[in-house]
């Protein structure tokens, strides 16, 4: 779900914020952080993510980060697939 907010910058550093709908406090369990770390961990490998830091909350994720190949958008589109 978009909410218009657009990367325009694809190789800049920047502040992201990621929400749950309805803001449900899924991240309470350890087993949906280790996702959302093990998500960043295969960007950071596969899709040349660049991490700088990032907080997990109970129902949102902040994260500093930026794309070393230009691509920021379409690696946390990726990021944001995982389905479990």
């Amino acid at each position: 779900m978009t909410t218009g907010y657009q990367i325009k910058n694809q190789e800049g550093l920047h502040y992201l914020t990621f929400q749950v709908v309805d803001w449900v406090d899924i991240f309470t369990r350890p087993v949906y952080k280790d996702i959302i770390i093990d998500s960043f961990k295969y960007a950071m490998e596969n899709k040349h993510l660049q991490v700088f830091a990032y907080v997990i909350m109970s129902n949102h994720v902040h994260l500093i980060a930026q794309s070393a190949i230009g691509q920021l958008s379409n690696t946390i589109r990726d990021i944001k697939k995982i389905h479990v």
